[in-house]
């Protein structure tokens, strides 16, 4: 099977058929209306879902799943991580969308082509999400991840550009 992306928790359930609360990245709702198959974690044993109707209620996602019928079922899944296949999401996404498992350990360097660092990781504030640069020193640098600072992402040769203005990311000589 492709590697998997996260895309929610099952928290508890919701009524007494089966039907699970969901939580979710909030702005992902129309990805989540268009899932048919979502895998659930539980025990190191992926468990293959199929949705049977998904609404929205409360800021949670309420999934009825063909596979979980009572209470009792969903309570065996409560906790659990639910998944969509990669290659599903990678052909969803549009122009200048990127995943953020795709960012990690790509190198930065800016519009001279000076090495900056790695991308370590992605967080989001709410505007925007932030690139987590490591430099040679092992300090991190946080850096708005929008079109002005961050005119190229080349995920097939492994490497961002950055237009690193004053202040943004010490050069190290």
């Amino acid at each position: 099977m492709s590697s998997l992306i996260s895309v929610g928790k099952i928290l508890n359930f919701h009524g007494i058929k089966g039907e699970v609360k969901l939580g979710y990245t909030k702005g992902k709702e129309e990805q989540l209306q268009g899932l048919t198959h979502l895998v659930a974690k539980k025990d190191d044993e992926n468990i293959g879902l199929t949705i049977s109707s998904l609404r929205f209620h409360k800021g949670y996602a309420i999934v009825k799943f063909e596979e979980i019928n009572s209470i009792n079922e969903v309570m065996e899944l409560k906790g659990s991580i639910v998944y969509i296949a990669k290659d599903i999401v990678s052909n969803e996404l549009q122009e200048d969308e990127y995943l953020t498992s795709d960012l990690k350990g790509l190198e930065v360097f800016d519009t001279e082509g000076t090495k900056l660092g790695v991308v370590t990781g992605v967080s989001e504030n709410g505007a925007t999400d932030l690139l987590n640069i490591k430099i040679r020193d092992n300090s991190s640098h946080l850096v708005p991840f929008v079109k002005e600072l961050v005119p190229c992402v080349d995920i097939p040769n492994k490497k961002i550009i950055v237009k690193n203005i004053d202040g943004l990311i010490p050069k190290l000589s």
